[in-house]
Parts: C-alpha cells; sequence; structure tokens
C-alpha cells in the first residue's frame, strides 16, 4: 500500500510518497508553477512514473501548503502547521519548538508528540523569508547559497537596521559602496533574520529540540547563526519535505482511519475530478 502528500507552496512544491511503513518510496521538489491545478497534475504523474506506479496504486492522497485547495486529486486538505508537525515529528520524535522559514512567510510550531499546541506566523511581508534571502543575495551579486558561505567567513558582521526587504536592499547596497567585506555584511543579515525570527517564536515559548525546516535551513550561515542565539538547533537530511511528509503519513492515517469506521476512499471521485480539470483545459 502507498500513501501520497503534496505541498504546495509559494515558492516551492514537494510531493512524497510512502509505503505502509512509512518508508520512503518515492520524492519530488519542484519549484512552484503557475495553474496550480495542471501543475499539481503534472508534478503527481512526474512523482507516480519515478515510483512505478498509478494513482490507483496510491491509497490516500493528502495536500497542503499554500496552494492545497487547488489540487484537483487530494482525498483530503490539511494546514500546513498540522503537516510540518508531523513530519518533523516523524524525524524528531522528540522535537518541541519547529521553525519553518519559507519562501513568502516563517512560522513558530510548539509542538508536543506530533501534536500541535500553539503556532506563530508571519505571513504579512517577506520579511525574514525565502524571497528576502533572495532579494539580498542579487544586491549582493550572488546567490542565497553563496551568501551562507561568505557568512562563515566573517570576523565582524555589519548592523542591519532594518528587517524590512526594501530598506534591508538600501543598506546592503549602501555597505558594499563603503566598501565593507561581503561576508561581514552577509552575517549581518543573518543576524537580523534570527534576531526577528526569535522575537517572533519567543511568543510561543521556545524548548529543545528545536527543528528548522525550509530551503533556508539549507544555509550553513544561517544554521550557525541560529545556533549562537537559540543553543542546539537541528535540521532534516532534506528540510523541504517535512510539509509533504507529514501529509503523506496523515494520508496512511486517514485511511487507516476509514477502514476502521468501514467508510472507503472513494478513488473514482479522485479520478473523476482530474478528468474534469483536463476536459476543462481543452476546451
Amino acid at each position: 500500500m502507498y500513501f501520497a502528500g503534496i505541498d504546495i507552496g509559494s515558492t516551492v512544491t514537494k510531493i512524497v510518497i510512502l509505503d505502509d511503513k512509512e518508508s520512503l518510496v518515492s520524492k519530488i521538489i519542484r519549484y512552484t508553477a503557475p495553474e496550480h491545478r495542471r501543475f499539481a497534475n503534472k508534478l503527481m504523474e512526474e512523482v507516480l512514473e519515478k515510483a512505478e506506479l498509478t494513482i490507483d496504486d496510491i491509497e490516500a492522497i493528502v495536500a497542503t501548503g499554500y496552494g492545497r485547495v487547488s489540487v484537483p486529486f487530494a482525498d483530503k486538505k490539511v494546514t500546513e502547521i498540522t503537516c510540518h508537525a508531523i513530519g518533523v515529528s516523524c524525524i524528531f520524535p522528540h522535537a518541541r519548538t519547529i521553525i519553518d522559514i519559507g519562501g513568502q512567510d516563517s512560522k513558530g510550531i510548539k509542538v508536543i508528540n506530533g501534536r500541535v499546541v500553539d503556532f506563530v506566523m508571519n505571513d504579512k511581508c517577506a520579511a525574514g523569508t525565502g524571497r528576502f534571502l533572495d532579494v539580498i543575495a542579487e544586491a549582493l551579486g550572488s546567490s542565497p547559497h553563496e551568501m551562507g558561505e561568505y557568512a562563515l567567513r566573517s570576523s565582524s558582521p555589519v548592523t542591519i537596521n532594518s528587517i524590512c526587504t526594501v530598506f534591508a536592499e538600501q543598506e546592503v547596497v549602501s555597505y558594499l559602496a563603503d566598501g565593507v567585506l561581503m561576508e561581514d555584511i552577509a552575517a549581518g543579515i543573518y543576524d537580523a533574520i534570527v534576531a526577528r525570527i526569535h522575537g517572533m517564536v519567543r511568543r510561543i515559548g521556545i524548548e529543545q529540540e528545536i527543528i528548522m525546516t525550509g530551503g533556508v535551513a539549507k544555509s550553513r550561515g544561517l544554521i550557525k547563526t541560529a545556533k549562537k542565539r537559540l543553543g542546539r538547533v537541528l535540521t532534516p537530511p532534506e528540510p523541504l519535505i517535512t510539509g509533504a511528509l507529514g501529509a503523506a503519513i496523515f494520508a496512511k492515517r486517514l485511511f487507516e482511519d476509514s477502514n476502521r469506521k468501514g467508510t472507503l476512499i472513494d478513488k473514482s471521485k479522485r479520478r473523476m475530478d482530474r478528468v474534469t480539470f483536463f476536459d476543462q483545459a481543452a476546451r
């Protein structure tokens, strides 16, 4: 038996397929494209092909993330807060604080035994998100990955007074004009991001173990800075897929619960949704 989770984020979309032992069978990570319904179908077909499966081999499918409402073949749609908590707790059973930095938002989640106790979210501006780092990296003439490596070499980080994307970019340009080393600017940016994230997550109480997820968690510079302020910070092997992983585990639980209640998941409805969409797109 197989179960799938799809996480359509504002920047990146992830799909995970698990077997009945919750072992990873297949995964796919792609930048999110417009027309979410068409994109979700295309990506699902691709990950199924990699796994040598058909959609009818999947017992349950759960969608999460920013674009979850646009997934026509999902059997259930679940918030990313819940799915991140489940996915992270699968990897780190003792997780208590999850910090997820996405492309357009950041969130802090307090969990106990994989269950959400409280959460806080910044989804009103790009400050401290992946998009913020993209803009700053461009101002530095580098990539977000290179920026993280620069920060590791810093011995004297600058002070960034504003975390607002527009004003922070102006500060970076001004520092560059003054001849400040790129590594010190990068380190200053990470100091500002971590300070903002710390201030946000502190509102729900920060407890060990602290797990950081999202694409930004791949930055060694950011993780080093986070450890200075927060102490021990852990990251999953692939920080991007925890939401999709949690959705796939939720799908397995959904299937098991449906079986117990004798209300089987209607796969024919799932297929009909896909056909209807493609018929409409062809007109």
